[in-house]
């Protein structure tokens, strides 16, 4: 048997943990997020989903597709708990894993076929032991490789399970088709229909030369790759046990540096939220740009200070952010954290440390009211509403 990965995504997650907490929500069009021109969806749920609205998609937009919906400030530090909980589920039950988000991760089951003979029952398995223990869906994708586990997640949602046979990975994406490829995005997809490509089919008859000719190099490699159903290595690597890190991908461009900010704070916290609750801090912050002509580039900063809370990861985040951005469309926006290390051994270096150290303390206790289900966010995240007065 070759190469055997899973991805596993929890199911439109912030809106599953609201389900779950107060039941009468189910069936219902949910948005995670608050109302407000520098608003994002966090997420939502599937009846949402039905008008349009997606997840990074600004909340004036999705207010205007969906307007009905119940909206819900959310708690990224209650998703947080929930999440290690789920993760630990997975984590427990193969050795390769790899934790890409809040609400994905990957497991490499390759050589374990003694363990694990049916990659496809044990997906099941898997599935059965997540909603036993957390009352949560989630969608598996079983392939050779992560990135065809990805797109095979998303194929069969929610609660779904999508397996591709070895040797049969081209047809499956072309089952999936141009429109729905993970990763290329509504300006990626006009980009190539301008040169008159209509299908992945169309598409594999091109070189990496000639595409080359038709558009900018990092481009041009991706979809050459995808087309031909071989992974493009974004989720390639070694597994790093001295990093926590995760990242967005929008369906629409984001060229809103407001917007920009808004999920940079998000990621920050729910970082520092992992990190804390590994009982870890990072020594590095770096963040990761895509452009929607798929220019990547990564750029980190080691700070003289300690990084003691979210708020130094967010600062740190948005000067990196404010020296990379040049206002172009961006596909995807990540944060790492880097070189982290158990924080019973930090030294206070510092002279002035109290406000870094109540910022450290708060974090600690509203991740504590999170696990005892009491719902906390920071104010940031909810835009006031201003009084005809002000």
């Amino acid at each position: 048997m070759g190469s055997v990965f899973f991805h596993i995504d929890l199911d439109a997650f912030f809106a599953s943990v609201e389900i779950l907490d107060n039941p009468s929500l189910k069936g219902k069009p949910l948005i995670i997020g608050t109302p407000g021109k520098r608003s994002v969806a966090s997420t939502c749920s599937y009846e949402a989903r039905k008008y349009g609205v997606h997840s990074a998609m600004p909340m004036t937009t999705a207010l205007k597709l969906c307007p009905n919906a119940i909206c819900i400030k959310g708690s990224i530090e209650r998703y947080s708990t929930v999440s290690k909980r789920v993760m630990a589920i997975i984590k427990d039950f193969a050795p390769g894993f790899l934790q890409v988000s809040i609400d994905e991760a990957f497991l490499d089951l390759t050589g374990m076929e003694r363990i694990y003979p049916l990659p496809g029952r044990a997906a099941k398995l898997l599935k059965s032991r997540i909603y036993d223990e957390t009352g949560l869906t989630v969608s598996i994708g079983v392939a050779s490789s992560r990135f065809l586990a990805k797109l095979a997640s998303d194929y069969h949602k929610p609660d779904g399970l999508t397996i591709v046979p070895p040797n049969r990975e081209i047809e499956f994406i072309d089952k999936v088709g141009l429109e729905k490829m993970w990763g290329i995005g509504k300006s990626g997809l006009a980009l190539i229909k301008q040169k008159g490509i209509t299908s992945l089919k169309t598409l594999r008859k091109y070189s990496l030369e000639e595409l080359n000719t038709l558009f900018s190099p990092s481009f041009a490699s991706y979809i050459h790759y995808v087309s031909n159903a071989i992974d493009p290595g974004i989720y390639t690597g070694e597994i790093k046990s001295h990093s926590i890190s995760t990242e967005r991908t929008f369906i629409d461009d984001i060229y809103d540096y407001d917007l920009l900010d808004s999920v940079l704070l998000s990621m920050s916290q729910e970082l520092m939220l992992r990190a804390l609750d590994k009982k870890k801090i990072p020594k590095t912050v770096g963040l990761k740009i895509r452009y929607n002509n798929f220019t990547t580039f990564t750029i980190q900063r080691t700070p003289s200070e300690q990084i003691y809370s979210s708020q130094d990861v967010y600062k740190i985040a948005k000067e990196l952010l404010r020296e990379k951005y040049t206002g172009g469309g961006i596909r995807l926006l990540g944060i790492s954290l880097g070189q982290i290390y158990k924080s019973e051994n930090v030294e206070q270096t510092e002279l002035f440390v109290e406000d870094k150290e109540k910022n450290r303390k708060l974090e600690k206790a509203v991740l504590e009211l999170s696990k005892r289900g009491s719902i906390v966010t920071r104010a940031k995240l909810i835009e006031k509403k201003k009084s005809p007065q002000e």
